[in-house]
């Protein structure tokens, strides 16, 4: 009986508490938000190799379409990908590998040219190495394809974030 006392007693508390922590949701608005306008403006360049393909389509796909719009912002990528030997064995033929994709991008604002966000995101995957050279490609390319979405994930994330506290204000605090 104390514990269901205690119990609903601090339910309360804890929810008066919780909504005065300043939460609220960064897409609150759906398509018309500013965050949305705001990315869907990004105008992303052509981004150099297959893994800059695979980047640049999966952050036009986080950004939306900007439609007739002009765009308001540039985002300059530069990538580096990179395959590892982790395993060898005692006849040096390796048995796992690490792939490592790094993107450092920069925001740029086109009306004044000033950098708005100058940052790093990064993702790695560990792959078998296998007997089969085919079945070992093919996990090299899926992990690039996977670390590609997971790095553009990370990048739009930290963009929307950079172009909220740019359009709240709060940009510098």
């Amino acid at each position: 009986m104390r514990v269901r006392i205690l119990t609903f007693g601090l339910a309360p508390a804890a929810l008066l508490a919780l909504s005065g922590c300043g939460l609220q949701p960064m897409y609150a608005g759906g398509s018309s938000s500013s965050v949305a306008q705001g990315l869907s403006a990004v105008d992303v360049p052509a981004i150099p190799g297959r893994d800059g393909w695979l980047v640049r389509n999966a952050l036009q796909n986080r950004f939306g379409v900007a439609g007739e719009r002009s765009p308001a912002y540039r985002l300059d990528v530069r990538l580096d990908d990179a395959l590892e030997a982790l395993g060898v064995l005692n006849d040096d033929t390796i048995s796992r590998e690490r792939r490592i994709l790094r993107a450092r991008y920069q925001l740029i604002d086109l009306a004044t040219g000033e950098i708005l966000l100058d940052a790093t995101a990064g993702a790695d995957a560990g792959i078998d190495v296998v007997s089969s050279e085919y079945a070992t490609i093919a996990a090299e390319q899926t992990a690039l394809e996977n670390l590609a979405k997971e790095v553009a994930d990370r990048m739009a994330t930290r963009i929307a974030l950079t172009l909220r506290d740019r359009t709240d204000g709060t940009a510098g605090r």
